[in-house]
C-alpha cells in the first residue's frame, strides 16, 4: 500500500510535466541514399527527438527501425532491410531503389522521386502523431550514385527524379 502511495505523485509529476512541456519537434537533420551499382541504395536518415518525444515514443515502440522500415516498404514497394537504428538515426538497404538502364552500353541509374510531404500523412496514421511536430525536409539530403557523384539538396520537402549516366 506504501509502494503504491508513493507511485501515485510519481505519476502525476510525470503527467504535470508532460502536460505544460511544449510539443516536442521531430527534425529530419539528413538523408543520404548511397545507390549501388546493383540498384539497392544504403539509406541513412538522421534526425533530432525532444526529450518528450523520446519519452512518448520509445515508452511505446522498443524498436523504431521497425515501423520506419513498414513505411518505407509501403511507399517503395519493394523489400527493406534494417541494418541499425537507435534514438537518432536509422539505416536501411532497399532492395532495387533504383531503376538501371542501358542503351548501346551506356548504364543509367534512375532514382524515384522522393517527397516528405507523403510522411507526414503516414505519420498521422499512428498513435503517437499527437505527441510530435514533425519537419520531415531534411537539412540536407545527399544522392550519391557508384562512380560518386552526388547531387545535394538543402531543406526540400521533395526530391526530384535523378537519372545518372554512369561513366
Amino acid at each position: 500500500m506504501t509502494k503504491r502511495l508513493l507511485l501515485i505523485p510519481g505519476v502525476l509529476l510525470l503527467l504535470l510535466l508532460i502536460a505544460v512541456s511544449p510539443a516536442g519537434a521531430f527534425r529530419a537533420t539528413s538523408l543520404d541514399i548511397v545507390v549501388q551499382d546493383n540498384t539497392d541504395a544504403v539509406i541513412t536518415f538522421a534526425y533530432e527527438l525532444s526529450w518528450y518525444e523520446h519519452a512518448a515514443v520509445f515508452a511505446r515502440i522498443g524498436d523504431p527501425g521497425t515501423e520506419l522500415k513498414k513505411a518505407l516498404e509501403s511507399n517503395f514497394h519493394t523489400p527493406v532491410q534494417v541494418t541499425g537504428a537507435d534514438g537518432s538515426r536509422a539505416q536501411f538497404l532497399v532492395k532495387g531503389f533504383a531503376a538501371r538502364e542501358v542503351r548501346n552500353g551506356v548504364i543509367t541509374l534512375k532514382t524515384p522521386a522522393l517527397s516528405f510531404r507523403e510522411a507526414e500523412a503516414v505519420l498521422q496514421k499512428y498513435w503517437f502523431a499527437p505527441f510530435i511536430s514533425p519537419d520531415f525536409s531534411p537539412g540536407v539530403t545527399r544522392m550519391v550514385f557508384p562512380d560518386s557523384y552526388t547531387e545535394t539538396f538543402y531543406e526540400q520537402d521533395q526530391i526530384p527524379r535523378i537519372s545518372h549516366v554512369l561513366p
